[in-house]
């Protein structure tokens, strides 16, 4: 049993690897009315921070903003993501350092 988890694993780890390019997509067409999602963009909400200010922040963490997006929370409409979605958007907030 542990080794069919073992080597579903490692199979689907590389299909659900993170894509920042597609987080970008997703960023500009979901979050940018809110959040400042990448330097180019000159504003954003007072109410969101910039994807910057949440990638620099200490203790940051891609996979643990993943199963955040994932989650109803308030401020945030709820976007139905995918967990892709959600992965790939954390990937791209994690290069905005």
């Amino acid at each position: 049993m542990l080794a069919l988890l073992v080597v579903t694993l490692s199979v689907a780890g590389p299909a659900l690897a993170a894509d920042a390019d597609r987080g970008e997509i997703l960023a500009r067409r979901w979050c940018a009315a809110c959040h400042v999602v990448s330097a180019g963009q000159t504003h954003g909400s007072t109410q969101a921070p910039p994807f910057s200010e949440i990638a620099g922040r200490p203790g940051f963490d891609a996979a643990h903003l993943a199963l955040y997006l994932l989650l109803p929370h308030p401020r945030m409409p709820d976007m139905s993501m995918s967990r892709q979605e959600a992965s790939d958007l954390a990937a791209y907030i994690a290069v905005q350092r």
